[in-house]
């Protein structure tokens, strides 16, 4: 008799468990720098400078000044903390200075721009004459 091939459930339950123990990790990576930096830095933006208390310290985030979220030095030097609307801006900034240095795929090409050239062919669609006015 043969086996049967392992069920897609139970390959997903464990890439679920996998996932869900990634998720567990990072929040608790988070806690532990968030709490650092708030014990570190007063509770203010260090952008637009809107003081925070108790009841809107949620809406305070910890940003990496160099977007490597483990980049996290016991005193706080890669850290600043900013409002989630300054926090958005910065990384909206940061994916925007990347574009302009040629993309993500390091090509020089933006995302989602088109590859096709509509003349590449142009010559032998013509009937291939090499007239003077086509180059």
């Amino acid at each position: 008799m043969r086996s049967k091939p392992p069920s897609s459930t139970s390959n997903s339950n464990g890439l679920d468990q996998i996932v869900a123990a990634a998720r567990r990790n990072r929040e608790q990576r988070e806690r532990d720098y968030r709490e650092q930096a708030l014990k570190l830095y007063p509770w203010i933006c260090g952008r637009c400078t809107r003081e925070f208390n108790r009841q809107n310290l949620h809406e305070l985030t910890v940003h990496h000044r160099d977007h490597d979220h483990d980049n996290n030095p016991p005193d706080g030097s890669n850290w600043e903390l900013l409002c989630l609307y300054c926090h958005d801006n910065e990384h909206q900034r940061h994916e925007e200075a990347l574009m302009g240095r040629g993309g993500a795929d390091g090509l020089g090409r933006q995302p989602g721009a088109a590859t096709y050239n509509p003349f590449a062919d142009l010559r032998s669609l013509l009937g291939g004459k090499k007239e003077s006015n086509i180059k």
